[in-house]
């Protein structure tokens, strides 16, 4: 993946996505939005799609400064956790890379305040495994 990474968990769906939020504010992240992707396009198309939620998280010390950098740049945040179930019932968590999103930006300043939410993102995602028993 380039522009991300992530873990994929034997757990309960729900139980991903609790301990993905709780992980997260543990770690300093705020969670400003909460997408539910499965009844959104199941409201909207009648479809019927795995279990799909988007976590919008945010480092508010960073996001304030990027702002102050490029006020435009809120096109670029939050930082998007997805939680999905797989085929084969596992559930894979996915963290976009913050460098990869700032770099659109060309704002070589920040650079290494998105390397500082990339190292948070990457401790939420090594405790989810811990907690959660990673899986290949």
């Amino acid at each position: 993946m380039k522009y991300g990474t992530g873990i994929t968990v034997d757990r309960p769906f729900d139980e991903v996505v609790e301990a993905t939020r709780q992980t997260l504010l543990d770690h300093g992240f705020g969670i400003l939005a909460d997408m539910n992707i499965t009844e959104a396009l199941h409201f909207r198309l009648g479809v019927e799609r795995r279990p799909y939620r988007i976590l919008g998280a945010c480092f508010p010390e960073v996001a304030n400064e990027a702002l102050d950098a490029d006020p435009d740049i809120g096109l670029l945040l939050p930082c998007n956790v997805v939680v999905r179930e797989d085929e084969d019932g596992r559930v894979s968590v996915l963290f976009v890379d913050p460098q990869a999103v700032l770099g659109i930006a060309e704002l070589p300043d920040l650079a290494p305040r998105a390397g500082l939410v990339g190292q948070r993102l990457e401790a939420v995602r090594r405790e989810i495994g811990e907690k959660l028993g990673k899986q290949p």
